[in-house]
């Protein structure tokens, strides 16, 4: 194989790695307590009002 044809298969491993690694790390990242949503407490549902 010649010098260009590994340079291309480093690329598009590391590419794929990059890719798979963000990935992973967006999905598996562990939410922080302020960006749940909490409905008020003040909500009516009327589901006791008949």
């Amino acid at each position: 194989m010649t010098w260009v044809g590994w340079m291309l298969m480093v690329l598009s491993c590391g590419a794929v790695l990059a890719l798979m690694v963000f990935c992973y790390w967006r999905v598996l990242r562990t939410p922080r307590p302020e960006e749940h949503l909490h409905a008020p407490l003040e909500i009516d549902t009327r589901d006791v009002d008949t």
